[in-house]
């Protein structure tokens, strides 16, 4: 009895050992470059894509005269609450305005300011607290108002999908056009397009 046991055990050992081989080759967790192609990758818009296009819409921006050589600096809503996604691909759209807000106003060096209206209820209240004389008016002193602005950033991603379906290779152009909106007179004073065209076979989800 003691004999079947044991042999018991040691077959499933034996018929484990396949299983635990096969986690034990599994694959860690690797740090990645952002700016290059990750090991997991598809047909849209990646990691590598943000910080390209962020480049290349900071250099069109700065380069436009009407945004960045005014004697007063402008101030810009630069957010993702009027980008709107039209692709098919799944995309948190704040990793692309704040990749592009974070160069520009590195970039900018105070030829352009930028007005936070994603935080104002955060403002109206310190500013309450303020008239209220619950503290202090700290160092910058009081406004009559909060900042208005003179221009956004409006826009929209889209996408252009086709599929062979004998190779299943898959390809997609995503186009992600950006625009300044002045708020006042409605009018745009520039416009920035980054496209992606990429083809491939694996089906990756995005989220």
């Amino acid at each position: 009895m003691a004999k079947a046991a044991f042999l018991g055990v040691g077959l499933a050992v034996v018929a484990a050992g396949p299983a635990l081989a096969k986690k034990d080759r599994s694959h860690q967790a690797v740090d990645l470059d952002p700016d290059q192609r990750g090991v997991v990758s598809g047909v849209g818009i990646e990691g590598q894509d943000l910080g390209r296009m962020a480049d290349q819409m900071v250099r069109d921006l700065m380069a436009n005269p009407e945004i960045s050589n005014r004697a007063t600096p402008p101030r810009i809503i630069l957010d993702s609450s009027d980008l709107r996604n039209q692709s098919s691909q799944r995309i948190d759209k704040d990793i692309i305005t704040d990749e592009l807000r974070g160069k520009l106003m590195g970039a900018a060096r105070g030829k352009m300011r930028f007005v936070s209206r994603e935080f104002i209820a955060a403002v109206e209240q310190e500013r309450a607290l303020k008239r209220d004389g619950v503290v202090d008016s700290g160092t910058t002193g009081l406004t009559r108002a909060t900042a208005g602005a003179d221009y956004k950033l409006v826009g929209k991603i889209t996408s252009l999908d086709s599929r062979n379906n004998d190779t299943g290779m898959q390809e997609r152009l995503t186009v992600i056009s950006l625009e300044m909106l002045d708020l006042e007179y409605g009018t745009l004073v520039w416009n920035g397009t980054y496209k992606i065209r990429r083809a491939g076979a694996d089906d990756v989800v995005y989220r």
